[in-house]
This record gives C-alpha cells, structure tokens and sequence, in this order.
C-alpha cells in the first residue's frame, strides 16, 4: 500500500509537470498577453484572524497583471458556499482597493475546486485561452487540468509563502495532484453547477449595471 501510494503522487507529480513544461511565468514583462486572467480563490483570512499570505500575494500579482496591461478582464473564481465565507467576493473587494475598475472584475461563484474554476472559465465564461493566477505549485495543477479540457492556459505565478505558513498547503497539494490526474484519467469529473452563459465585455456589463439588477448562479456584479 506505501508503495502503491507512493507511486501515484510520483507519477500525478510528472505527469502535472510535463503538462506545464514552458506554460508558466514570474516576470511580469515575459508573460503573453492574453484577453482573460482567472485568479484561483483561497481563503482571505487564516485561523487566528490574520491575512492569508497567499491570498494577498495572489491580489498582488493578478493587479500587476492588470496594470501591465497583460490581460483586460479578471474572473475571481472561488467559493462563497457558507454564509459570511465569500472566496470572489473578498478577491472583487481587493482588487478594487489596488485600483483595478470593477467592470474589468467578473466573479465566478462556483469556483468550488480548481477543476471547477478552471472549466467554468470556458463553459460558463466562454474563455478557450487564460491566464490562470495563483501560486507556481498550483499554477502547474491548473494548467494541467486545462490542457485536458480544451483550454490554453499559461500560468502567472504569485509569490511563494514562507514555509512556516505555505507547509500545510504543501503537503496536500501533492494528494491533490493525484486527484487531478484520477479526475481526468479515469472519473471524467465535471464541474459541480455550469449555468447560464456570461459574456466577458466591459460593455456588456455596463449595460446590465443601468438596467434592473440581476444575477446568475454564475457571476453577481453590482
């Protein structure tokens, strides 16, 4: 059985790996541009009430991004499954504080899993090509996940957490790893809820903002 397991997180790790050979990047000045950034959600906050690092880092970087004019529109995709617990909301709220306007910011709500998060942003958002912001271990799974779904990603890596904080993560990331691979190679598993069709136009979404207020299972802007 150690063995087994052991053999699976080697190959989910060389098998996420080659998936991403090329596909990822820290400098900011390198990177393609692309139209749509996806920024991967987390919690805002860890237990004892502080600032989740990687939350912030991942801010920080999807508003370089921005400013660096590597991509127009931001879709925050995480979860807000629990009253007062809301992943788009938090990354909506601090992206606008770093100045980036709201209506290049579209919230995906049902950003359950990674592999939801990343789906969505086709099926949903209508994106066949992205940049997916996170950090570099997690950039890797994305990407992926991606390339098995029919989406071109490329990954903008937000600054890595000091070990002390980022260790925990670490280690279930490499269980993760092997459930990726296990949901593309032989569970096939789909997003929890798709929904109705949101079109990624600053636009558009100024139209929606002057008529009556509505929202999607998918995306709620006000």
């Amino acid at each position: 059985m150690v063995l087994l397991c052991g053999a699976a997180l080697v190959t989910a790790r060389v098998l996420i790996a080659r998936a991403a050979i090329n596909k990822t990047y820290s400098n900011v000045e390198q990177i393609p541009e692309r139209r749509v950034g996806l920024v991967l959600g987390c919690p805002k906050r860890i237990p004892g009430g502080w600032l989740n690092p990687f939350f912030v880092n991942r801010i920080s970087a999807a508003a370089q991004l921005f400013y660096a004019h590597k991509v127009q529109f931001l879709i925050v995709s995480g979860d807000n499954h629990a009253r007062g617990y809301d992943e788009p909301l938090d990354m909506e709220n601090a992206l606008i504080e770093r100045g980036v306007p709201r209506d290049r910011i579209y919230m995906d709500n049902a950003g359950l899993r990674t592999l939801d998060s990343v789906v969505r942003a086709k099926e949903v958002f209508g994106q066949d090509e992205v940049t997916i912001v996170s950090q570099h271990f997690h950039n890797l799974r994305a990407i992926f996940l991606a390339s098995h779904n029919g989406i071109d990603a490329i990954g903008f890596d937000a600054p890595d957490v000091a070990l002390q904080y980022a260790l925990k993560t670490l280690v279930r990331e490499q269980f993760a790893k092997v459930k990726a691979v296990l949901d593309v190679y032989v569970l096939h598993t789909q997003p929890h809820f798709l929904g109705e069709k949101v079109l990624v136009s600053a636009t558009v979404q100024w139209l929606f903002a002057q008529a009556t207020p509505w929202s999607t299972s998918a995306s709620t802007h006000s």
